[in-house]
């Protein structure tokens, strides 16, 4: 069965001088509040689509990295996920230009060099750099802790 997931937004006002809030439905991601600049600017206590992107990429990537190496009889003990979601203006609009992935990994027994390519593995395959995969380029930046 298909596993289905549900978030709320609202905006009010024109897009420079409106406001907005965003909430997932399970409880788990409680309502933040939006703005334009919150996007192009200082994000002043607010979250942006591309925040929320960067963390679900992050949360994405690393549990594909934990199947991956899992799947290699070289399971983690602790994988720290940073991405970032570039957000510009391209021609006349904006768009999200750019998804940066840098993990660090403790990872008993595995060589760098293996690390490096189950880090890869999971930038290419997680379910959302698949979603992303030929509109956003993903470059993954990979060591061992």
């Amino acid at each position: 069965m298909a596993a289905k997931r549900t978030a709320e937004a609202v905006w009010e006002n024109d897009l420079i001088h409106g406001s907005g809030r965003v909430k997932g439905t399970s409880g788990a991601l409680p309502e933040m509040p939006i703005s334009w600049a919150a996007r192009t600017e200082a994000p002043g206590g607010k979250t942006s689509p591309e925040e929320l992107l960067a963390a679900a990429h992050a949360s994405c990537f690393s549990m594909a990295l934990s199947a991956g190496l899992g799947r290699l009889q070289k399971p983690p003990q602790r994988i720290q996920v940073t991405a970032t979601a570039t957000f510009d203006k391209v021609g006349e609009g904006w768009k999200v230009t750019s998804m940066e992935l840098n993990v660090v990994g403790t990872v008993p027994g595995l060589s760098a060099a293996e690390f490096e390519t189950a880090a890869q593995g999971a930038g290419q395959n997680c379910p959302i750099s698949a979603a992303l995969k030929g509109n956003v380029p993903i470059t993954v930046h990979a060591r061992l802790g």
